[in-house]
């Protein structure tokens, strides 16, 4: 067989340089980071450990994939599939097809060396040490928000211990797989133990079966907000990149709101679960502050995040779906990624040796980087202006918050024509763009393209804009000097400056610019 060769989880079908080529995947590439075009005939733009994750060659624990090189093609699909949502594009000049590898010899009979090197000593150690690392497949940091009121009472109380007990048994905690923690909600919210406490699941049961009872009234509200802003830190062990979940056990019916708690959850990025247990009686509802408060309080009101049981009694029943439910990663709507959490601003160049037909490919570059992010309310947002000596806000960050309507906009920017005044314009945008958002909780990008030499000084205005919190992407096209776009640019500067002498070059950029955003989204804090 062809020797394969290890590959990243960024390689590109245009990376490799063979017709067909034997490749081993990595494992664990973040799905995020996964850029690809079409569906079973990929565009060589395409990660191919992507792709074959994609077509259901290898999952995300990788492993040996060939790949063939086919010719470009029109109309590569969008399509969805294993976790993967590949992306539409109108053409590319070559291809390739992923089916499963034979992985190479050599390697195999390496790793079975080393494996039989070790003094046999049976089976047992390899199974006590895939405990410790715990189920990878289901990436969660996860807050039991346990009802400790008088509605549920001490013998309920102690049912409710022991089915918390069961679901962090089965979601399979450990050091690489989920991690949990407890918070008892009563007249006042009590953290009884954080993420990275314990990540056996023997300490975890032994943790849960040493709560105590507090009783008062169930302030549900109040510990639900209280978890959503405290619960999560860095420091208290929550992980980077990994759904934020709170699931909520609620004996009859809570004494205060919930909606404002659900809303600041959503904010904070974290997706709440609600178990119900033994609906509250008739006379009960007559206290309730709000009978639909299941549906204020989850993160999407689409019967995936509730979840009711008729008793605390025999509940083992109940505890693999809710697991299921729990261990689904991309189900986690409320989560913030570096798609649904940014704010993009395009400050483009609409200067006179631009010209018409270049601009319409400055702003599908636009359009085809926006497209990316999942813009709404509560979501990406993106704003454009464009500058020659004067600066025109096309539209800000508030105007449109559909998709849709975003495209829509950027298709009918018109051309203005003139001069290149490109320190003022970044200064504009600071000022009247992202000012409005400071204090929101998106991370700030600017994405600057021109094609010349500014009349003014960029250097200052750039260090202003990333004092202001702002990463800032320059994208130079045709005489662009290659010392302003670097002065433009975040650091480290060379992933943050990007240059092309035609303007068709434009195109090629996008998967570079849309991964640059998800890394920097992913190394802010959190």
């Amino acid at each position: 067989s062809l020797a394969s060769s290890a590959i990243t989880c960024f390689t590109r079908g245009l990376d490799l340089r063979k017709g067909t080529e034997d490749v081993l995947c990595p494992a664990n590439c973040p799905l995020w980071q996964f850029y690809v075009f079409g569906d079973a005939v990929y565009a060589s733009l395409s990660s191919v450990c992507g792709a074959a994750i994609h077509r259901g060659v290898i999952t995300n624990a990788g492993g040996a994939v060939r790949v063939q090189t086919l010719p470009g093609q029109e109309n590569y699909p969008a399509v969805n599939a294993n976790g993967i949502q590949s992306q539409a594009l109108s053409r590319w000049a070559s291809s390739f097809s992923v089916t499963p590898g034979t992985k190479d010899t050599t390697l195999e009979a390496v790793g079975r060396s080393v494996s039989t090197a070790r003094p046999s000593t049976g089976k047992r150690p390899k199974k006590t040490l895939d405990k410790k690392v715990g189920n990878k497949d289901c990436k969660a940091d996860i807050a039991f928000l346990i009802d400790g009121s008088y509605n549920i009472g001490q013998r309920r109380f102690n049912l409710q211990k022991n089915f918390v007990g069961k679901v962090a048994v089965m979601l399979g905690v450990g050091t690489e797989g989920p991690h949990v923690g407890v918070v008892q909600a009563s007249e006042h919210p009590k953290i009884e133990f954080y993420l990275k406490n314990f990540t056996a699941p023997k300490e975890v049961l032994f943790a849960i079966k040493e709560l105590g009872f507090r009783g008062g009234n169930s302030n549900t509200g109040k510990a639900l907000k209280h978890t959503a802003q405290k619960f999560f830190s860095l420091e208290n062990g929550a992980r980077k990149g990994i759904p934020k979940i709170i699931v909520v056990f609620l004996d009859g019916w809570p004494s205060d709101d919930l909606e404002e708690a659900g809303i600041v959850a959503r904010e904070f990025g974290v997706n709440v679960f609600i178990v119900s247990v033994a609906k509250a009686t008739t006379e009960e509802l007559g206290m309730v502050q709000d009978i639909g408060f299941v549906d204020k309080a989850v993160c999407r009101n689409n019967g995936f995040f509730s979840y009711q049981m008729p008793t605390w009694f025999g509940t083992t029943k109940y505890v693999k779906p809710l697991v299921q439910k729990l261990c689904s990663h991309e189900q986690m709507l409320c989560s913030k990624t570096c798609y649904n959490s940014v704010n993009i601003a395009f400050l483009i160049d609409g200067s006179s040796s631009v010209g018409e037909s270049n601009f319409r490919l400055m702003l599908e570059f636009v359009s085809n980087v926006a497209k990316a992010f999942e813009i709404s309310d509560i979501g990406s947002k993106v704003a454009a202006v464009q500058f020659t000596y004067n600066q025109r806000t096309e539209f800000g960050f508030t105007d449109y918050i559909t998709k849709e309507k975003v495209l829509s906009a950027i298709r009918n920017i018109r051309y203005m024509s003139g001069g290149t005044a490109t320190g003022d314009a970044i200064s504009f945008t600071t000022r009247n763009v992202f000012g409005p958002v400071r204090d929101g909780p998106n991370k700030n990008f600017l994405i600057v393209l021109t094609d010349g030499q500014s009349y003014d000084d960029v250097r200052g205005p750039s260090a202003a804009a990333q004092k202001a919190g702002i990463t800032v992407f320059s994208v130079g096209v045709a005489w662009a000097p290659l010392d302003d776009l670097k002065d433009m640019a975040s650091e480290p500067r060379e992933s943050h400056t990007f240059f092309t002498r035609e303007f068709t070059g434009l195109e090629q950029m996008v998967p570079d610019i849309i991964r640059g955003i998800c890394k920097d989204f992913l190394e802010s804090k959190q």
